[in-house]
Order: C-alpha cells, then sequence, then structure tokens
C-alpha cells in the first residue's frame, strides 16, 4: 500500500535536494570560471571580467597549447603512464587477490596480513628513493609504474569480489579439465568486469594525476607528465610566446592567464569524458563486498 509523504519527510527530502544542489555547484562552478578564462582573452582574465562566460571569445590559447611541443610530449607521457600503468595494475592485483580468495591456497591469510601491514605502516620517501635509485629506475618511467602496481585497499576490494564467485564454477572447470589460467581467462575475468572497471578507474585517475612520484623520481624534462609540466606553467610562469609567430602576435607581451586555463581543461577533459562510458560498470562495482552470503 503507497502511503502520502509526512510533511516532515518532504521537508527532509526538499532539504536534501537543496543542499546536494549547492554542493553540485561548489565543485562545479570552479570548473566553469577556469573553462570561461581558456576562451577568453587576456585583457578580460586580468581586469577579473571572466566569470562564468567567455569575455571576448577567442580559442588563441588552445591555439598556443595545441602547437607547445613540450606540452603535447607530457601528455604523451601521461597517457602512456595511463594505459600502461592501469594495465599493470589490474593484472598485478587480480593476480594476487585471485589466489589468496580461494580457499585451497596455502599461505593466503599470511599474505593477506602482510599487505594489511602495508596500508597501516607506509615506507618513507628517503628509503623509497634509495630503493629506486639502487634498482636504477630513477628517470625511467618505471619508477611511476612499479611501486604501485598493487593498492592495498584495490586489492582487498578485488579479493572481497572472488571471494563472491562461487566455489562450484571454480570446481566444474577443474572437473572439465580446464588449466588455472584458463579458468581465469574464461571463468574469472568475465565475471569481474564490474569490479575491474571500478578498480580501472581508480587507478587510472591516480596514474592521469601523478604528480609526486614524477617530482622524485624523473630530472629529466623529457619525462615529465602533464600534471607536472602544467605545475611548471602555473608556479613559474614558464609560457614562452615567439614574437614572430604570426597567429601569436600580440600575445607576446600579455598576461598567460588563459594559457594556464586552457592546460588545465586539456589535462581534465579526457578523465571526464571516459567516465560516463565506465559508469554502469563502475556503479556495480561499488555494490563490490556489500553483499555477503
Amino acid at each position: 500500500m503507497n502511503r502520502k509523504p509526512t510533511a516532515g519527510w518532504q521537508v527532509f527530502n526538499g532539504f536534501n535536494v537543496i543542499f546536494l544542489t549547492a554542493i553540485s555547484l561548489v565543485m562545479l562552478l570552479p570548473f566553469l570560471n577556469v573553462l570561461a578564462q581558456s576562451f577568453s582573452s587576456s585583457e578580460a582574465i586580468v581586469k577579473g571580467e571572466v566569470l562564468f562566460l567567455p569575455v571576448h571569445f577567442t580559442t588563441i590559447n588552445y591555439q598556443y597549447v595545441f602547437s607547445d611541443h613540450a606540452i603535447w610530449r607530457s601528455f604523451g607521457v601521461t597517457v602512456y603512464i595511463t594505459i600502461v600503468g592501469t594495465l599493470i595494475n589490474l593484472i598485478a592485483t587480480a593476480s594476487l587477490a585471485y589466489p589468496v580468495s580461494r580457499p585451497e591456497y596455502m599461505g593466503r591469510k599470511a599474505i593477506v596480513i602482510m599487505v594489511l601491514i602495508t596500508m597501516v605502516f607506509t615506507a618513507p620517501l628517503i628509503p623509497n628513493f634509495i630503493l629506486m635509485k639502487n634498482l636504477h629506475l630513477t628517470n625511467s618511467l618505471w619508477a611511476l609504474l612499479i611501486p604501485g602496481a598493487i593498492s592495498a585497499f584495490n586489492f582487498f576490494i578485488m579479493r572481497s569480489f572472488f571471494l563472491q564467485i562461487p566455489s562450484e564454477i571454480i570446481d566444474s572447470g577443474r572437473i572439465d579439465g580446464t588449466s588455472e589460467m584458463g579458468m581465469i581467462w574464461r571463468i574469472v575475468l568475465p565475471l569481474s568486469k564490474p569490479v575491474m572497471a571500478s578498480l580501472g578507474i581508480f587507478y587510472a585517475v591516480s596514474h592521469w594525476n601523478t604528480y609526486q612520484s614524477a617530482i622524485y623520481y624523473l630530472n629529466k624534462p623529457t619525462l615529465w607528465p602533464l600534471q607536472v609540466k602544467l605545475r611548471q606553467l602555473i608556479v613559474s610562469d614558464d609560457i614562452t610566446i615567439d614574437p614572430n609567430a604570426s597567429q601569436f602576435s600580440g600575445l607576446a607581451h600579455m598576461d598567460p592567464e588563459g594559457i594556464k586555463m586552457a592546460t588545465i581543461i586539456i589535462a581534465t577533459l579526457p578523465i571526464i569524458i571516459i567516465y560516463p562510458f565506465l559508469q554502469r560498470h563502475f556503479v556495480k562495482g561499488m555494490m563490490v563486498g556489500s553483499v555477503k552470503s
């Protein structure tokens, strides 16, 4: 029987709508301001005339960014470590989480405890740097990929998902003569699309926003990811405009804020575009571990 909502419930529901709308605007409006500045003229930005809509609309900022080889090189580095790093993360995490989720594997409890310890006690920076140096990983993109191959938090999420796979399915595969690798590839992974998509988003966003590790381990500007290049633009005003370039004539003596904002948009947009395509799996993966049989 449907009950009519009480006055208290309607007030509470209305308060929730107002509160969540306000929170959404707090998160959205700064992005709209950056987007508006990226399409505005330098004069309007310097005078503080830009709020949420472009003033003196122009695409010159994006033209500069697209013509800057250093920014594109950093963008390529970020795309590379995001794709390769996410694949390494998912393979390594699944390779560890699956065995410790099956009751027939000995020593799984000890491994879980060791992984749990790493969530409580983390290695200091200096020993980490010395380790990377002794392994000859400094000034190499592998320094951004190997140390964080397995996230303890994501490991427990994936292990929780694997625990929900019925043992009967695994046993039936073994009875049919399927090898362990074949069973993982044909049975376990197809059932694990939600958790793989969810953790893939977590890992990909982490790699896309790589900053501290690059600062610590990379001294070559040619290896800097996009976030480090963006920091260089914002903090040091390291923007050089060729006054002889006809498309940038008139920008040589202007404020570079618009170029910075265009770079921020380019650094943020790919993740925003990719997320809707994985949202369905992401929502399913968020329920991993919430229901136990």
